[in-house]
């Protein structure tokens, strides 16, 4: 009998134990991938800063964002961190939006996107600013999608729309738990909470929005869509920063 309680007491012990090292090691993964991403970042807005003479202004508008990468003229291999001059797997990339401040200013926002790498061969979704088609791209990008708050519904939820129902890809499967969004009229980043299981297409977002309007037929939302074959959101974090775009392109650009 003693030696059936001791073995028993070992038992619930080890699982403790490999419990609590599988939870060290989750909440060690984090911690270094949100170090990873800030310095992402920053490395990202270093080299925004490095290519704004490259910078199209004709294309940016103040009432909403545009794909960085259709603004600037920017090697592929420059939006992969760190920085080796080419892809190797286990590597980090970034995308990012970009919108005059207001009309008339000096001031562009930036929003910058850090993704983890999930495979050199994987696809993601993609949609060029001006167009509803989804397309595919080697790397992580944010995409637009439509959110439309119906009647009555709580301040802090949204729903979720489809924008083409004929092309197979449900676009509501972009959007799931902890899932970060970026308003497209305003800049502001929220989180999504969870997804009532109950109410397809509907999400709970970390707070009451406050953004641009959602009356129908909805406004736009940019995020970061899981890989075309499914699996692990690719994003870590999202940033932005205002900075000040050479005076003689804004003016040329007038």
């Amino acid at each position: 009998m003693e030696t059936l309680m001791a073995v028993g007491t070992l038992a619930v012990g080890l699982l403790f134990v490999g419990g609590t090292f599988m939870t060290g090691i989750y909440f060690a993964t984090v911690s270094t991938e949100r170090t990873i991403g800030s310095v992402g970042a920053d490395e990202a807005f270093a080299k925004i800063r490095l290519f704004d003479t490259d910078l199209n202004v004709a294309g940016l508008s103040a009432t909403g964002f545009v794909p960085y990468s259709e603004v600037a003229t920017v090697p592929a291999v420059e939006f992969l961190y760190p920085s080796t001059g080419e892809r190797s797997p286990g590597q980090y990339s970034w995308s990012a939006l970009a919108r005059w401040e207001d009309a008339g200013s000096h001031l562009a926002r930036f929003v910058v996107f850090v993704c983890r790498a999930t495979g050199v061969s994987t696809k993601y979704r993609a949609r060029d600013s001006g167009s509803s088609s989804l397309s595919q791209s080697d790397l992580p990008c944010p995409v637009r999608v439509t959110l439309m708050q119906n009647a009555g519904s709580a301040a802090n939820e949204a729903q979720v729309v489809d924008m083409i129902a004929t092309d197979a890809i449900d676009e509501r499967a972009f959007i799931n738990d902890g899932t970060s969004l970026v308003d497209d009229a305003t800049g502001q980043i929220y989180r999504v909470l969870r997804r009532p299981a109950d109410r397809p297409g509907v999400i709970i977002l970390d707070r009451d929005w406050t953004g641009g309007s959602l009356a129908s037929p909805g406004g736009s939302v940019w995020v970061v869509p899981p890989p075309v074959s499914g699996g692990r959101n690719p994003l870590i974090g999202v940033y932005q920063r205002t900075l000040r775009v050479p005076g003689q392109q804004r003016a040329a650009a007038r």
